[in-house]
């Protein structure tokens, strides 16, 4: 009885595709960007990239430098944006996108509710500049000097 309850409780999660080499994370750097206190997400549609832009899921690389903490604390930190990506990803990632998300200190300590709610801002953010607008926000356009 109590081994059949706890197979209940760890239901299976569906696993998120993840960017595994360094140039597909080095093309998002070019893309919108949005920063909060937990994460910078990164986005950039994968439009004209072969088999890889028909893939039809949002894929996600996550980043955490060494200047976050030690192995365990970045670990820890992973594991939590993993999870928050996991829980707002079917409403707000767009499926023909790569995100990057790249922690932050406060990842570690923040409420984990605070995480998703900020995810999910974020993806709205990313995916309206992408688009060319902002949302909330007035666009100002520098003149640039010569």
């Amino acid at each position: 009885m109590a081994r059949a309850q706890e197979e209940a409780r760890r239901a299976p999660t569906k696993r998120i595709a993840t960017l595994k080499h360094r140039a597909e994370f080095l093309r998002l750097r070019n893309g919108a960007r949005c920063a909060t206190s937990g994460f910078v997400l990164e986005g950039k549609p994968r439009a004209g990239l072969g088999e890889a832009a028909v893939a039809g899921t949002a894929r996600f690389g996550f980043t955490v430098s060494k200047k976050v903490g030690g192995a365990v604390e970045r670990n820890r930190i992973k594991r939590r944006l993993r999870a928050a990506v996991r829980d707002a990803v079917g409403d707000h990632a767009r499926t023909d996108f790569d995100y990057v998300l790249i922690a932050r200190r406060p990842a570690l300590d923040a409420v984990y509710g605070t995480l998703v709610a900020d995810l999910a801002r974020a993806f709205g953010r990313v995916n309206a500049a992408s688009a060319g607008k902002l949302p909330g926000e007035r666009r100002t356009h520098r003149v640039q000097r010569a």
